[in-house]
């Protein structure tokens, strides 16, 4: 049972960021933001850290420890205090040498984890077996958001255009790399080159000739072993998209559209740098409204809540897409716990569509407290 008596107490959020993905270091950046907005007044938050190693420990919280400074990127300390989950929703800590002690019954996650290990189903795998309410998607869209390919074979099922694309799993690369060559060239030139489960831009290359396209397959196995490879859209133009569950079961908000334009600097698209570090940003440009057509606008928009749906997503997602040269609307993905940080594209999509950034964290959080655990 818990320390606390729901008379007695707040409602206890635990922040859990860090993990065992190379976007470690983003989501403790996303972490920063999200407790700095949360109402102390109105909630005991609680930060919880999942180092690189897979250890839960008691995190300080400290904002500023948890950002990037001076192109330094912050991590978990995994000399703090462990922590775990232990019966009845409870937090227990668990030092050597002590009797466990525990810091009372958690009433919602709210996982701030990208990539792996966090954003792909698992840590919403473990939340639901322990009967804990949570920010965001559950495990099936949690797992195939994550998943490139499968995201894919789900959105053309829905009837998306998506970009053709090539899967190189690891036995492929290791028994035939002679075939995966020859498949990615009848894709033409220039292709993306992809770790099929991650994210931030990590891992990726622009490929523009087959030569240099072993270099980046190599560069995309360091991250997961799953690779994949999708042709250029022609001309594109990138739209993103936010989309929020509805309260009490209404039906999910869309947010305006916004237009990401990255050029000079020797970048090719949005990679880490242009996304995350100050080096980057003046060759960023980030147009929220973006200037579109009231109707294609209008059928982005659409687009994005079909794609919410087909994964079965729920909290929240910010859905990318393409507009080619010739006014095609190709999806690109969709992202079921996008980047977090002010400067983020997903909560400036919602500032611009009237609702500022705690008011945002706000709703996740109102989302995850109502919804029933298990089934739904």
């Amino acid at each position: 049972m818990s320390e606390f008596s729901e008379s007695q107490r707040k409602p206890r959020i635990a922040v859990v960021f860090g993990g065992r993905s190379s976007e470690h270091a983003i989501s403790c950046v996303t972490a920063a933001n999200v407790l700095q907005v949360i109402d102390r007044d109105k909630y005991d938050v609680v930060p919880v850290g999942i180092s690189t190693s897979g250890h839960w420990v008691l995190e300080s919280g400290d904002p500023e420890r948890l950002s990037i400074t001076d192109g330094k990127l912050p991590e978990v300390d995994v000399t703090a205090m462990p922590v775990l989950f232990g019966a009845n929703r409870e937090l227990v800590v668990s030092e050597p040498d002590q009797v466990p002690s525990t810091l009372g019954e958690v009433d919602v996650v709210f996982p701030l984890l990208h990539g792996p290990w966090g954003e792909d189903g698992t840590i919403q795998g473990l939340l639901e077996m322990s009967d804990i309410r949570y920010v965001g998607s559950g495990v099936l869209a949690s797992a195939v958001g994550m998943d490139k390919h499968y995201m894919k074979v789900v959105f053309q099922a829905a009837g998306l255009e998506v970009t053709p694309y090539v899967v190189i799993r690891d036995r492929d690369w290791r028994q035939d790399p002679d075939a995966c060559r020859a498949a990615v060239d009848a894709l033409g030139y220039p292709v993306f080159v992809k770790p099929c489960r991650g994210g931030s831009s990590l891992g990726i290359t622009k490929v523009n000739s087959l030569d240099e396209l072993d270099g980046a397959i190599v560069e995309a196995r360091a991250h997961d072993p799953k690779v994949i490879v999708e042709a250029s859209a022609k001309n594109p133009r990138e739209i993103e998209v936010g989309v929020l569950g509805g309260l009490d079961g209404t039906k999910p908000e869309v947010s305006v559209c916004g237009e990401v334009a990255v050029s000079g600097g020797g970048h090719d698209f949005y990679d880490f740098e242009t996304k995350y570090l100050p080096e980057g940003e003046e060759y960023l440009a980030l147009s929220v409204p973006a200037d579109l057509p009231t109707g294609l606008a209008s059928e982005i928009r659409a687009k994005a809540l079909t794609a919410f749906d087909a994964i079965e997503a729920e909290g929240l997602a910010r859905v990318d897409f393409f507009v080619d040269a010739d006014g095609r609307v190709i999806i690109n993905e969709i992202n079921t716990m996008p980047g977090f940080t002010p400067t983020s594209m997903f909560p400036r999509l919602w500032a611009a569509s009237g609702k500022d950034y705690a008011s945002l964290v706000q709703h996740l959080i109102d989302l995850a407290t109502t919804r029933p655990t298990g089934l739904r």
